[in-house]
């Protein structure tokens, strides 16, 4: 019963919702960023670069991560490659959606004392009903929304993410994995005592480099079997549009299996209409809101236009078997099929790195 609500009920109304979202802004915003993306992008390079850069790291290493690697296993083996194209379609308008999320962050921030700046979509949600004349149903709302966001981190947020490094790491290298929860906990710890600005310049030196290192592989990967390329994108393609879940119509296009987890993991992956990244982006010293905006548009683009698709098309020319639970196994065996025995070695450390 449970499963059949999670999947009919949230498992639709979830998508359209943020896809809608995004469609909405897109309009609103006259699609800027598709219609011009060299200003977009100038738009970018403030006058702050190097705090809004670091905001964007410290976004990047909430999102990078187990969506890149097992979400992507996890569409694909429920889904089919159709998911893939539904990513693709979700990034989209997930650009503009977390562009709008960051913006009204930023221009609702608060100042924490020390000149620290805090922002997220409390504070704007208060701030709106404020504005009606509604200030105390504003606060009980704002108050409602922060407590699903630490729920979220507490159980959802950490525990994905742990259990793909514990599993990596003993599939790998046969560390149990209680061992490796500790260890994450215990560094956890370390790195928070640091407070934001610690783990600011953490992940401004992590993020990048193994961004381009999971990059690398994959290409690597991807063009020792090019040949199959092309009969994954037309797979892809193919497979995005039948509904298998429901005879034809709107109803079974809704719930096709490939859209539904397709947009699903997308948004798990890039966290759009989240509320956690403009978290992250709120902490620049930036001072205009637009242009770290257009950073969270890079954000998603990276995340998952880029290294999911990469994730995607090395398991589908791997010809891996989806047939497991272990959705880190899919991912795992995808890239040592190709790539050999040290690559399984290289994906557990990539994970934890993610992780």
């Amino acid at each position: 019963m449970l499963e059949a609500i999670n999947a009919y009920v949230f498992g639709i109304s979830v998508p359209v919702i943020l896809m809608g979202g995004g469609i909405f802004f897109g309009f609103y915003l006259g699609w800027f960023h598709f219609i011009h993306p060299i200003r977009t992008l100038r738009l970018a390079f403030g006058k702050n670069t190097r705090s809004a850069f670091s905001s964007l790291c410290l976004a990047l290493a909430g999102t990078l991560g187990v969506g890149n690697i097992v979400g992507v296993a996890s569409a694909i083996a429920m889904g089919g490659h159709g998911a893939v194209f539904w990513m693709w379609v979700s990034a989209l308008l997930a650009m503009v959606l977390k562009y709008a999320e960051i913006v009204l962050a930023m221009r609702h921030r608060r100042y924490l004392g020390r000149k620290e700046s805090g922002g997220a979509a409390m504070y704007y949600i208060e701030d709106l009903f404020e504005s009606k004349k509604m200030a105390g149903l504003g606060r009980v709302l704002g108050l409602v929304f922060a407590s699903f966001l630490l729920l979220n981190a507490l159980t959802m947020g950490s525990s994905l993410q742990t259990e793909a490094v514990a599993v990596a790491l003993n599939e790998s290298v046969g560390i149990p994995t209680f061992f490796v929860s500790v260890a994450l906990a215990l560094l956890t710890a370390l790195i928070m005592k640091k407070g934001r600005g610690g783990i600011m310049r953490l992940t401004e030196r992590i993020v990048p480099f193994m961004t381009l290192g999971f990059g690398v592989i994959s290409l690597v990967a991807i063009l020792l079997r090019a040949d199959r390329v092309p009969s994954a994108f037309e797979s892809i393609i193919r497979s995005a549009f039948t509904a298998d879940a429901a005879v034809g119509g709107v109803f079974g296009f809704l719930t096709s299996r490939a859209l539904r987890f397709g947009v699903m993991r997308g948004l798990v992956s890039n966290e759009a209409g989240c509320g956690t990244s403009p978290m992250a982006h709120a902490a620049a010293e930036e001072s205009s809101p637009a242009s770290q905006g257009v950073w969270g548009i890079f954000e998603v683009f990276v995340d998952t236009v880029i290294l999911c698709t990469a994730t995607a098309l090395v398991i589908i020319v791997s010809d891996v078997s989806l047939a497991t639970d272990s959705y880190m196994s899919i991912t795992a065996g995808a890239y040592s099929a190709i790539l050999g025995r040290p690559a399984e070695y290289f994906m557990a450390v990539a994970v934890t790195f993610f992780g």
